[in-house]
């Protein structure tokens, strides 16, 4: 079979991480655009996509774009397409939509055209007056940017989110995938110590559990593109033995605590799910001592949107910036959307990130060197206790 012409969608600000793993899978030709990366692959390639991809939201198989600034345009172009080649005499086609910056602004509008289209088109191909829609599903998606319509098949199913090891609730979770893009950018390869001292239902230490010990996040769950039957016989469980055999016997400790008993009874269950070794412990962070170096700390503490008030939110930045200066060798990455959170941390990140976490902006704050001229100058704060004067 020829190589697919594929993409992997994504939040923004996450193009660069899904491209850089997309490259590490074999991808190529890859291509990064807001919210999307696009790929050549392979039966296999598609399939290992799914498998891997830690950040990405969604793979899909684009079977054709075109500009569409009218119902016209977009039903003829839609019509044009090879639709036969992935779809069944009997398939069901549901169409999803998005638009945006465009001349059809109707999703609803744009999902009936599609419809329509790919009906006539399947109808016309099969030579059948009516199209049953009793066999397979294959989920076509629309989306409309900038007048020029993409028209995919959704590869993925559920998201890829959607790992299988959370199924407990916890206050303000942290999706999976940006989880997992926190993991990446801070390359948990197992190679260092990790922590996360305000864990909640222990997502984003799982993730890194994940990534230290080399497990494909999507190994113990099935995808749509299992059912087409274009795709070679076995390819999925091809990818899936490969997966199982390159998982890492070994990694540096992988930790994690909260306040909160329940946030920490839930998050070990979920690693427990997830099948990784996490440590997790009922520790406020304010009190935290941790002798070991090297470590990684990734964590995202609350912004006072929705957990605990603004003070509060500041209190825990302060002692975040304290654990972190009490060593010398430790990183830290933390997501926060308080826009006061360096000045409370007590220290000017070393570099930043915009991100978005449930539609909220963010800033990954990157720590990977200790700076003497930000720490407290003791000999100034002596000067300071004595009028201005140090005495000798």
């Amino acid at each position: 079979m020829n190589e697919l012409n594929c993409m992997a969608t994504c939040r923004l600000g996450l193009e660069s991480v899904v491209a850089a793993e997309l490259r590490g899978l074999g991808a190529q030709e890859v291509r990064a655009k807001n919210a999307r990366v696009d790929f050549l692959a392979a039966p296999e390639l598609l399939a290992r996509a799914n498998l891997w991809l830690r950040a990405a939201d969604r793979v899909f198989l684009v079977v054709g774009e075109f500009p569409a600034s009218s119902f016209d345009e977009l039903f003829e172009g839609a019509r044009a397409l090879p639709w036969e080649d992935y779809i069944l005499k009997d398939g069901q086609v549901p169409v999803k939509g998005k638009t945006a910056k465009s001349a059809l602004h109707s999703v609803s509008d744009c999902q009936s055209i599609v419809k329509k289209a790919v009906v006539e088109r399947l109808k016309s191909r099969y030579h059948v007056n009516w199209f049953a829609e009793t066999g397979k599903k294959t989920v076509i998606e629309v989306g409309m940017l900038d007048d020029v319509a993409t028209l995919a098949i959704d590869a993925s199913g559920a998201g890829l989110g959607r790992r299988g090891y959370r199924t407990l609730n916890g206050a303000a979770p942290l999706a999976e995938t940006l989880a997992g893009a926190l993991a990446l950018l801070a390359r948990c390869d197992g190679t260092r110590p990790f922590l996360d001292p305000m864990c909640g239902s222990g997502t984003i230490a799982i993730e890194a559990a994940l990534c230290a010990y080399n497990v494909a996040p999507g190994l113990a769950r099935g995808f749509a593109a299992e059912e087409w039957g274009f795709l070679p016989a076995g390819v999925f469980e091809m990818e899936r033995e490969r997966a199982r055999a390159l998982r890492k016997p070994q990694a540096e400790e992988i930790t994690a605590s909260d306040i909160d008993p329940e946030a920490v009874r839930i998050a070990k269950i979920h690693a427990k799910q997830a099948g990784v070794p996490v440590r997790f412990a009922v520790q406020d962070v304010a009190k935290r001592k941790d002798g070991r170096s090297r470590v990684t700390l990734v964590t995202n503490p609350p912004y006072g949107e929705r957990l605990l008030d603004r003070r509060s939110c500041e209190a825990l930045y302060a002692a975040l910036g304290r654990l972190y200066r009490a060593h010398e060798d430790w990183k830290a990455f933390v997501l926060c959307a308080h826009p006061g959170f360096e000045k409370s941390f007590g220290q000017r990140a070393d570099k930043r990130r915009k991100l978005y976490n449930a539609g909220i902006p963010c800033q990954l704050y990157q720590y990977f060197k200790q700076n003497e001229q930000r720490r407290p100058n003791k000999a100034k704060e002596e000067r300071k206790a004595h009028g201005g004067r140090t005495e000798k």
